[in-house]
């Protein structure tokens, strides 16, 4: 009865225990296996991981596949046409990440005569790069001692020393980076750095997460504690706000009126139709057309109502995005010096929305 009480109690825990049962896992229990792991071009990791930020390795699998496949390095994307790119990356959202690969890309090329940077400080400087993808280039790539630090590894520590600094304090935040500093193989910093990040995603997931699997679990604070399900502690509310689009999709003459979105708000760079955003739900009949029509458009002409959507939803990280898709034959050619006609077959060649590709995949447009 002693042997097993005091086995129950956590051990209490030093960098080199830990990181020693963590390689030991990584090395003969971690089946996890993704295209990048062990790579060492710096643009594949550096893709990977800009895909991969507030994305499923699932879903952003195969957004990697085609993007190796069609830009295979630097200079093959940093000469690629934004409209293409956006193109590739469509459905895969925050596309500001999209933005930033492109100015990183065309940076890496100009300054850097087409040598990705080899160096942390200079790694750290390109566009859309942060201290957490920074160290996972770093480290993979040139085997540089920086500790990545993801939701994954986020979640390992606070669980195992049972931490309870909110992970999106500037105190947490500076907290976590000393703490997985120090635990750092600095001998082995890739290996390690995979292992802690695959640890988090496989065994130490968020919600039911395989303790009697984890190699740490003789000195995980919030295991003996029971009361995992507490970390890792965020302080911060997330505030989700509601907006309402209503799309008018202009017809005439099999053509259909779209636009860019240039503004520096969501989607930016993407298309859409000709869009009415208000502050509160609408009642969509001919009369709030006509109106939208006359007083934005000043079309007085005829018109008619083909057809009005369902309302539409999209949930974003800040936002939910609510509306519907009104779909009007004009009689005669709308002029607006920010929209312009297309082919209504050549539809499929811009980069829309996953709002507005919903829709359009429900009615096979």
């Amino acid at each position: 009865m002693k042997s097993s009480t005091i086995n129950k109690q956590p051990q209490t825990p030093n960098s080199k225990q830990f990181s020693k049962l963590l390689l030991h896992w990584h090395q003969h229990h971690n089946t996890r296996t993704m295209p990048w792991k062990g790579e060492k071009d710096a643009y594949k990791i550096w893709l990977s991981e800009i895909i991969l930020q507030q994305t499923r390795v699932e879903q952003g699998l195969a957004y990697y596949n085609k993007f190796i496949a069609k830009y295979p390095n630097v200079k093959s994307l940093a000469n690629a046409k934004d409209d293409d790119v956006f193109k590739l990356w469509e459905g895969l959202g925050y596309y500001s990440r999209c933005r930033n690969l492109l100015h990183a890309a065309r940076e890496i090329v100009e300054k850097y005569n087409v040598i990705f940077p080899n160096k942390y400080d200079d790694i750290i400087k390109l566009k859309g790069i942060g201290t957490y993808t920074a160290a996972a280039i770093a480290s993979f790539v040139y085997n540089q001692p920086y500790a990545v630090l993801d939701g994954n590894v986020y979640r390992v520590l606070s669980r195992v020393f049972a931490i309870d600094l909110a992970i999106d304090s500037n105190e947490g935040k500076k907290y976590f980076t000393q703490l997985s500093q120090e635990l750092l193989d600095v001998k082995k910093p890739a290996l390690y750095n995979q292992a802690i990040m695959d640890l988090g995603a496989t065994v130490c997931k968020p919600q039911q997460p395989i303790c009697d699997a984890c190699p740490l679990q003789k000195m995980c604070k919030a295991y003996h504690q029971n009361t995992i399900s507490k970390y890792p502690f965020k302080g911060k509310k997330l505030t989700v706000t509601t907006r309402w689009f209503y799309y008018l999709m202009f017809e005439y003459n099999n053509k259909i009126l779209i636009q860019q979105r240039t503004a520096k708000d969501i989607w930016q760079n993407l298309y859409e139709f000709y869009l009415v955003e208000t502050q509160e739900q609408q009642d969509i009949s001919k009369t709030t057309i006509k109106k939208w029509l006359n007083g934005n458009l000043n079309y007085t002409k005829k018109f008619e109502i083909k057809s009005i959507s369902k309302e539409q939803q999209q949930k974003l990280t800040h936002r939910t995005i609510k509306g519907n898709f009104i779909s009007i034959e004009l009689l005669s050619q709308i002029e607006n010096k920010n929209h312009f006609w297309i082919n209504k077959k050549d539809i499929s060649k811009y980069s829309f929305p996953r709002f507005i590709n919903a829709y359009l995949e429900q009615t096979n447009i």
